[in-house]
């Protein structure tokens, strides 16, 4: 790929920066996220906020409104239902063909991807605000690995930018949930299917990883926005 294919450092940069602070909470759902207030913040000017934010708009964290302004996506049980509902028919399609495509060095990567989660799990105490930025970083970086054999780059983009837009409900619930969850033996059963090319078992894992946060925002969300 040529240099000139590739976004100028600044706006990556910015996008990067933009995306974990959405993704983290520091601008709330709803807010208006005001390019003189942005600017300020990151210390940049108007032109690559404007198309970090125009990128952050197609990844669906972003919405851009009638007056070509800019606010953070709201949150509700319907949208999670519609992000979840996405993501259980792209990411088992590219979960079945990375299992039936991928070699030796795709299941290094994904061992790998798993043994740097889990050091960092152990670290975490149990309950609420456990779902720091570097879990989020390594948690993503596990389920991509996992995907990253499918052929299809589109497909892979697609899973990756759904997976974002659901971090802000998986913090959401890891925040208000009232018993523990132990995510790290999820994520153990789930490699060892995939891994062993159980691919019926791995589907089925996936599927319940990630509709168990599906109904832990169905339950918690109501009660705390009514």
């Amino acid at each position: 790929m040529s240099t000139a294919t590739l976004p100028p450092p600044l706006v990556a940069q910015t996008v990067a920066r933009l995306r974990q602070d959405l993704l983290s909470n520091v601008h709330r759902a709803g807010d208006k996220l005001k390019v003189d207030h942005l600017r300020e913040h990151y210390g940049c000017s108007s032109s690559p906020l404007r198309e970090a934010l125009n990128r952050l708009t197609y990844e669906g964290l972003v919405v851009a409104d009638e007056r070509r302004g800019f606010r953070v996506a709201e949150m509700s049980v319907d949208d999670f239902n519609d992000i979840t509902r996405l993501r259980l028919i792209l990411d088992m399609q590219a979960l079945e063909e990375a299992i039936e495509r991928g070699g030796d060095e795709w299941e290094a990567q994904a061992i790998a991807s798993f043994y740097r989660l889990q050091k960092v799990e152990d670290r975490l105490p149990e309950g609420p605000l456990v779902l720091d930025s570097e879990w989020s970083m390594l948690h993503k970086n596990f389920h991509m690995t996992l995907l990253s054999a499918t052929t299809s780059p589109r497909l892979l983009q697609s899973c990756s930018n759904l997976f974002d837009q659901a971090e802000r409900y998986r913090r959401f619930s890891a925040a208000h949930r009232t018993q523990s969850r132990s995510k790290s033996g999820e994520h153990e059963a789930i490699l060892n299917a995939t891994v062993e090319r159980k691919t019926d078992e791995a589907v089925a894992l996936l599927t319940r990883h990630i509709t168990r946060t599906q109904h832990d925002i169905a339950t918690i969300m109501p009660k705390l926005t009514s």
